[in-house]
């Protein structure tokens, strides 16, 4: 077990050196989690603790009822939702947590990101959708998690008056889903200054959906 939880600290840390680097977190604001393979375990970002302080060994190892297992700071305050998603969603294998500005004015105003262009259609399937309002600290954001994206395509929610939630088979599927989601939210809100955005027809969604996820890109043996 040693060797999959060093090599997920080393993972996590990476993950957050991303996040400063496609600006979608600032201060000590927002997260990655990763779950360990084969093990009833996360690991996640400590409290408090500035980008620039993070390393593979400050990351915290908890277990998925949200109790420190191994590590010398406190997690993050979030990491409660992150155990209460990964119970619930078996398959997900990371989860990333942004305020990023453009995502997140639409989740001041509890509105979904409309899927308008090809791009968004490719990686969310559809809209970006919103979640309930939930107070930090306790499992009730995650709640709103789930029930929102158990029956979603879109990786990506926007927790209304919050922020952004994405998950992923791994962290880095998760980060993408961040990035692609604060990209759609920016050109979205752009869009909408030129009058009311025409959305994509669902045919033609389901459509380049089914491209992206199942045809796009290095598919296969190519040896």
């Amino acid at each position: 077990m040693s060797g999959a939880v060093a090599h997920t600290r080393e993972l996590v840390a990476a993950m957050h050196a991303e996040l400063v680097r496609g600006g979608l977190a600032v201060w000590t604001m927002g997260n990655v989690s990763a779950r360990v393979p084969g093990e009833e375990l996360l690991v996640i970002k400590p409290s408090g603790v500035g980008y620039d302080e993070l390393s593979a060994a400050s990351m915290v190892l908890v277990g998925l009822d949200g109790a420190v297992v191994e590590g010398d700071l406190a997690p993050s305050s979030d990491t409660a939702t992150h155990a209460y998603v990964y119970r619930e969603m078996p398959a997900v294998g990371g989860i990333v947590h942004t305020h990023s500005s453009y995502a997140t004015a639409w989740a001041a105003h509890g509105l979904p990101i409309p899927c308008a262009l090809t791009g968004q259609a490719d990686e969310f399937g559809g809209d970006i959708p919103v979640g309930p309002f939930a107070r930090i600290g306790g499992e009730e954001i995650g709640v709103g998690i789930v029930q929102t994206l158990r029956d979603s395509r879109s990786r990506a929610v926007l927790m209304r008056s919050h922020g952004v939630f994405t998950i992923g088979a791994d962290a880095r599927e998760a980060l993408k889903a961040a990035v692609m989601c604060e990209d759609a939210a920016r050109t979205a809100l752009l869009a909408r200054t030129l009058g009311e955005l025409p959305r994509l027809a669902q045919e033609d969604v389901d459509a380049l959906y089914d491209r992206y996820q199942n045809v796009y890109g290095q598919r296969g043996d190519h040896s």
